[in-house]
């Protein structure tokens, strides 16, 4: 049984150039799958892309920058996948922004603002771009990669922690309205991953130190871990699964506290 196999599949993954997103990327090749890398820099999509065609030794992936602050580029970016490999299959959610750190009494309008956009109302957007052509062919599965911040309180990322709530609860509403068609939306819920994006979480030894202490898996996640999560719900594997969120924090939750 190929399970977890994506052969003829086209995938679109939003921020890809780096981290969880590239991991993701990685994955999805390695299981048959054609892939869009896409992140705001051309040129870091195309060496990414590359190295992941060289591994194969034929194209598994391109590149295709976009913003997802700029509603028309994520257009472009899904007319561009469109033109070149026919069709979307999946469609991964997974780049965010947090241009604030701190309590909430402290974070300006702009910056909540921001958050909110790109965090949220992009992955609406995008969405609804790619969602039409799923249902009319009656398949497809969408991922939103959400946060373990999503369910718990923060002291110094909490604009970034309700952004991510919400994208669980807009999971939870298109699954509902998807459903009929066959299309399935989840979300992920990592807690946090050794990443260039949450480099401030863990870079200093003691904060890394305590979250170890917090976590029963006695360490922080890796981007290919999260990658995992990914395949399942996009392949056979997850056929049946739609409008939940997996929880990827090594026990975090479970422990409830340092």
């Amino acid at each position: 049984m190929h399970l977890f196999d994506l052969t003829g599949k086209v995938a679109i993954i939003t921020g890809s150039s780096r981290g969880i997103g590239r991991a993701i990327a990685e994955a999805y090749a390695e299981a048959g799958a054609k892939v869009v890398i896409s992140s705001r820099k051309q040129q870091a999509c195309e060496e990414v892309a590359a190295a992941i065609n060289d591994r194969y030794g034929e194209e598994r992936a391109v590149a295709i920058s976009a913003s997802i602050s700029d509603k028309t580029a994520l257009e472009t970016l899904v007319a561009k996948t469109r033109a070149r490999f026919g069709q979307i299959d999946l469609l991964v959610c997974n780049a965010a922004s947090n241009p604030y750190y701190g309590p909430m009494a402290g974070i300006s309008d702009e910056q909540f603002r921001k958050i909110f956009e790109n965090n949220v109302l992009a992955n609406h957007w995008l969405i609804n771009m790619v969602a039409p052509e799923m249902i009319e062919r009656k398949d497809g599965a969408i991922i939103v990669i959400s946060s373990l911040g999503g369910l718990i309180g923060s002291t110094t990322i909490g604009a970034y922690n309700i952004s991510k709530a919400a994208d669980l609860q807009l999971v939870r509403n298109l699954s509902y309205e998807f459903g009929p068609h066959n299309i399935r939306v989840n979300a992920i819920a990592p807690s946090v991953i050794r990443t260039e994006f949450a480099r401030a979480l863990w870079e200093a030894p003691e904060a890394e130190a305590a979250l170890q202490r917090a976590t029963p898996l006695g360490r922080i996640g890796e981007p290919e871990e999260v990658a995992g999560t990914a395949i399942f719900l996009a392949s056979k594997a997850g056929a049946y699964i739609t409008g939940q969120t997996i929880v990827l924090d090594g026990g975090q939750t479970a422990k409830g506290g340092l």
